[in-house]
């Protein structure tokens, strides 16, 4: 693997392979010094042009476990609020010796941009392109859902999930899914995982050409619960800082109609697993109680992303698909 751009260019057995080597990467956190020498003299830069908490971090210290260097990128501060292009920076990242880039950038398709104009001889894995797609969060969302569903921890060590995939399930993605990159990286990696995608959302945030997407689409959360026992509930985010016009009336209109309330919460089967890729607004898309149900793996997808970003990290830099 060269690149990391989008889950619709993984195969079955690509992203079955990735889920394994993240589940061999996981026992890292069992050793009295958290890391494997498998990266030692790597460089690895984050480039990050929007703001980030979660994610950054994450590839920070995934790259860490991992013994390579690291170099955060920031663009505020540094020469590109002085007018320096995209070229110019990804050049001078690789003058100085970058083996990997992890770019995240409000325009979409940057990523494939820095990956395919020879301006740097780097892996590069997109980290979120505008609204176009965020890979390795759909990669950890599966990886929590699978053990999840297997049985398996939802974080930590250990497990049965290995080789599996998500064939049979049905997961709900609800929200704003017109603005959510992570939405549609989640609707290629859930399917080619076998899993059936329901995508539940006001028609104004949804994108155009959807009736196209490989999934089951419902305007309203009533109905979809009426129709589907879901093993997967993933609220998303409504992403006002992309919004230039108004897309519903009014909040308190958008949680009574599309929200996970309570009410709809205690129908979900015992067994649903909730999700959100964060950062939560509690009481406006989800109800604290179902954040913070026995059911919700919300940390448990933030503690499985440092384990799947040293997978695709290990895979990237070294060659190897396989287990360690």
């Amino acid at each position: 693997m060269k690149h990391l751009l989008s889950t619709a260019d993984l195969s079955r057995e690509d992203a079955i392979g990735l889920l394994d080597v993240a589940e061999e990467m996981t026992q890292v956190s069992t050793h009295s010094v958290k890391k494997l020498p498998v990266l030692r003299g790597h460089t690895v830069v984050n480039l990050f042009f929007e703001d980030s908490t979660r994610t950054r971090i994450s590839f920070e210290a995934a790259a860490k476990r991992l013994s390579a260097d690291v170099i955060n990128f920031s663009a505020k501060g540094s020469s590109v609020s002085k007018g320096e292009s995209l070229q110019d920076t990804a050049q001078t990242l690789g003058a100085m010796g970058a083996d990997a880039v992890v770019v995240r950038h409000n325009g979409s398709g940057t990523p494939y941009r820095l990956a395919t104009t020879g301006w740097i001889d780097a892996g590069v894995v997109n980290a979120g392109d505008g609204t176009h797609e965020h890979p390795t969060q759909a990669l950890l969302d599966s990886f929590t859902l699978r053990r999840t569903l297997t049985g398996s921890p939802a974080s930590g060590p250990g497990g049965n999930a290995r080789g599996t995939d998500l064939a049979g399930t049905t997961v709900a993605v609800v929200g704003d899914i017109l603005h959510s990159r992570v939405a549609r990286s989640n609707v290629h990696l859930l399917t080619t995982l076998g899993a059936r995608v329901v995508l539940i959302a006001p028609p104004t945030l949804l994108p155009w050409g959807v009736d196209t997407w490989p999934a089951e689409v419902f305007y309203d959360f009533d109905n979809a619960l009426d129709a589907h026992d879901f093993d997967a509930v993933m609220m998303l985010r409504v992403q006002f800082e992309r919004m230039h016009q108004s897309f519903f009336p009014n909040t308190r209109e958008y949680s009574r109609l599309w929200g996970l309330t309570a009410a709809r919460y205690h129908r979900l089967p015992d067994h649903t697993a909730i999700m959100h890729p964060g950062p939560m607004n509690r009481g406006f898309e989800i109800c604290a109680q179902a954040a913070d149900s026995p059911r919700a793996v919300i940390l448990n997808q933030v503690e499985n992303g440092v384990a799947v970003r040293m997978a695709v990290l290990y895979s990237l830099l070294t060659g190897q698909e396989g287990a360690l």
